[in-house]
């Protein structure tokens, strides 16, 4: 057994540059039969010799019987005819069985020629000579068959160094866990401890960004070189705390000043609301941003409106199901009450009329939390998407003046009163008004205004990013929403960055996004996808056959922008803005302009403008859109081998795509459910069957899953095939051959955290194991020593 295993892994496999593999229509890989290897080699018809052996066959008798004499021809003749049909049996068995070894023979050394690192062209990008070094550090799945693929992505990879956890460790079933438990709770919480060693898709693009706007290019445009310097005073932690309050303060007394610091010129209450929208983009009493209406879009049409949302509140609430209203609690408003008052002491306030002026701010903010309400209630209450005129909506809510608030906010566009918005939450806009309406007639401006008070503090919560670390340790205290308040601070300033000059980022990213390559990998896995989805039996045709018109009718592209083309554009654009090299304070308030003037040029222009920051697929209209954050190292490098970009990105494409246009394949299709309790099989049998009865049925949810994952490697693989049959050849790296590049980079690749991963019972990585079953695509049969029956497993 030894000597056959060492056999069978020495045999090398077909060089898929010269002859490549066709996958069968429903993509399962199959050994192709021996006269399939070599196409251009045809067998002559059985029961038929070649012309040059009937030749010498017909001539041998008479040589045979002109040397025999006279008395013995008779006997020679029938002797002759005796056995004449034993020979030419014989001989053609002979002639088959030469043809065959001379099959094989060229066959073996074409796979041979193929798997040696001097018959193939290494790549020796610095790209390529990263990814080396990242596949040195980690196992070669056809090296360790019998462990690589129990292992989870993160902390438990094991390494040339390190095999990790013992095999079956952490599986559903296996001895190892206590009372044989299934290994989900353990698989949840693995995944904080993953996350932190293994980047997903959005980290890599925010690292890639990162890198882009470090470097030191004195050519740049000058709406890049502003960029630049947005991103680097962001990281100059040192100049915003030397700055302290001061920048915080000089503002207020250009907005008027405010009540708590006794310098007030008393402002009106709709002129500070309309500046606070115009210029810092902050939005105390509803949120305002710029969206389309579902109902158009399902008919085709595309038109942005303004759209009014309740505000993000900084008083932290709790959801009543009960009573359906949000309540605040003493244990969570204490803590959020000596907060504000840190802050008002900061802020030089008067020691005693601080507590004054923060207990009518959490008054306030109470009263306007009681009707705001979680998404899911207001969607089941239909409260999404309410169409009315700015003229009604005054009339709704008085105590605003809605087109003048709006036209400051979207200035210069004109809005008019018959212009119509959407209302997110219109009980809680019609509650809103009355209250302050009240805190408007019942305080005399000269006492307290609570009202301006309570925007000034909303202006604080702004602006709090980019103040000294005081505050901005405390961010995450104040809004329970914050989840980047414990980010590294280079990520917050790319995000940051991107916020106000997103178009600039696009360019930089356009400018570096291998579009040629890009277009051509989406054209091939779309074209794989198609063909495995006809090639998908179903309980529902009808729904199937849907499913099918939609995809054939659907275009997709690379998701890139029209309206900016170069460098002078971009600089006409960002004409006005004036970065500091030292002063982030100064430079984020322009970027809240930016920000609304940015909504602003989304609620004019037609066409939807790229998400920079997008890493997944986007279906909008009849159009597939694949946003250029997904084509980025380490999972995409134009200088890469092909085998490595279509073995992780080709597969996480794959994925999105599946999972996207194929969201409840399970219900219509039994080849869903066929396949996956097929991988699972397999997964089954490597583990000893879970311990022999440990083993649990997959969900629905859990099946489909194994489904999407398996066939978006199968769908990877034929797209690499196609890509092959277009243009031969493909470089390689460590001298791996290219279906065994793809495999291993897919191994170490496909760690993506996307919302389905909870529903995957299984490590991607053993997708290989199943894949090279019954396959001669892969270098070795991935069989143990102690699992003699894996050969009896069918094909998924």
């Amino acid at each position: 057994m030894q000597h056959a295993r060492e056999t069978q892994q020495d045999v090398p496999m077909l060089r898929m540059s010269e002859t490549p593999i066709e996958l069968e229509p429903q993509l399962s890989i199959h050994p192709p039969t021996q006269p399939e290897v070599e196409r251009g080699l045809q067998l002559p018809p059985p029961n038929q010799d070649p012309p040059e052996t009937q030749h010498q066959t017909q001539l041998q008798p008479e040589v045979q019987l002109s040397e025999s004499g006279p008395e013995h021809q008779p006997q020679a003749v029938s002797l002759w005819m005796k056995h004449r049909r034993l020979l030419l049996l014989l001989w053609e068995v002979s002639l088959s069985a030469a043809l065959l070894g001379l099959i094989y023979y060229i066959h073996q050394n074409q796979n041979r020629s193929s798997d040696q690192p001097s018959t193939v062209t290494p790549c020796l990008s610095p790209a390529c000579q990263w990814a080396s070094a990242q596949l040195s550090t980690s196992a070669d799945p056809f090296k360790e068959p019998c462990d690589y693929f129990l292992f989870t992505c993160g902390s438990d990879r094991i390494t040339q160094n390190s095999r990790g956890r013992h095999r079956g460790q952490g599986l559903p079933g296996h001895p190892q866990n206590q009372n044989g438990k299934s290994a989900w709770p353990e698989r949840k919480g693995e995944r904080s401890l993953r996350e932190e060693k293994v980047m997903d898709r959005k980290t890599m693009l925010l690292q890639y960004l990162r890198e882009i706007l470090e470097l030191n290019d004195t050519a740049g445009s000058s709406a890049v070189q502003k960029t630049k310097r947005f991103f680097h005073s962001c990281l100059d932690t040192r100049s915003i705390e030397t700055a302290g309050v001061e920048p915080f303060l000089t503002l207020i007394q250009k907005l008027g000043g405010w009540a708590v610091s006794g310098q007030w010129n008393k402002t009106d209450f709709n002129s500070t609301l309309s500046l606070l929208m115009r210029d810092y983009a902050t939005f105390p009493f509803f949120n305002l941003y710029v969206g389309k209406d579902p109902e158009e879009m399902a008919h085709g049409r595309n038109k942005r409106y303004i759209q009014i949302d309740q505000p993000d509140l900084l008083i932290p609430t709790e959801w009543n199901s009960k009573t359906q209203t949000s309540q605040t609690k003493a244990q969570t408003v204490r803590p959020f009450m000596e907060t504000w008052l840190r802050y008002l002491a900061l802020l030089g306030a008067p020691p005693n009329s601080d507590m004054m002026h923060v207990g009518m701010f959490m008054s306030l903010s109470s009263e306007l939390a009681v009707r705001a309400t979680p998404l899911q209630y207001r969607l089941s209450k239909g409260q999404l998407h309410q169409r009315m005129s700015i003229k009604e909506l005054q009339i709704q809510a008085p105590a605003i003046d809605w087109l003048g608030c709006l036209r400051a906010a979207f200035h210069p566009l004109p809005l008019i009163e018959d212009d119509h918005v959407l209302l997110h939450n219109l009980p809680y806009v019609v509650h809103m008004s009355p209250i302050i309406g009240k805190w408007l007639n019942n305080y005399e401006p000269s006492n307290s205004a609570p009202l301006q008070t309570y925007m000034v503090l909303n202006l604080l919560h702004t602006l709090m990013p980019a103040m000294d670390s005081r505050f901005a340790e405390r961010v995450k205290n104040v809004s329970v929403g914050n989840a980047d308040g414990t980010a590294p601070r280079w990520r917050r300033c790319v995000l940051e960055t991107e916020r106000g000059f997103d178009s600039v980022l696009t360019h930089l990213l356009s400018e570096r996004t291998a579009h040629r390559e890009a277009e051509e990998m989406i054209e091939n896995i779309f074209s794989s996808f198609k063909s495995k989805l006809h090639k998908l039996k179903g309980a529902n045709q009808k729904s199937l056959q849907s499913v099918m018109t939609k995809v054939q009718s659907l275009i997709p592209r690379l998701w890139i922008t029209s309206e900016i083309s170069g460098d002078a554009e971009l600089d006409l654009l960002f004409s006005t803005v004036s970065v500091s090299t030292h002063s982030f304070f100064s430079n984020y308030v322009q970027l809240l302009s930016l920000l609304q003037k940015r909504r602003r040029r989304l609620l004019s222009e037609p066409s939807e403008p790229p998400d920079v920051l997008s890493v997944t697929p986007l279906l909008l209209g009849s159009e597939l859109l694949f946003p250029m954050g997904m084509f980025v190292p380490p999972h995409f490098h134009p200088t890469y081998p092909r085998a490595m970009n279509y073995g992780v990105l080709g597969f996480l494409i794959a994925k999105d795509i599946l999972h996207m246009l194929l969201p409840d394949i399970y219900s219509q299709s039994e080849t869903v459910h066929a396949v996956g309790e097929c991988v699972w099989t397999h997964y089954l049998t490597v583990t000893e069957k879970a311990s022999r009865g440990g083993a649990f049925s997959l969900s629905s949810a859990q099946r489909q899953e194994v489904w999407v994952q398996y066939s978006a490697l199968q769908i990877a693989l034929q797209a690499y095939h196609q890509s092959l049959q277009k243009r031969p050849g493909d470089t390689s790296i460590s001298g791996l051959s290219h279906t065994h590049l793809f495999l291993s980079a897919f191994s170490q690749g496909n760690c993506d955290f996307d919302p389905y991963h909870e529903f995957m019972p299984l490590e991607p990585s053993f997708l290989i194991k199943v894949i090279c079953a019954r396959s001669h695509l892969c270098p070795t049969s991935l069989q143990c020593p102690s699992q003699t029956q894996q050969h009896s497993l069918q094909t998924c």
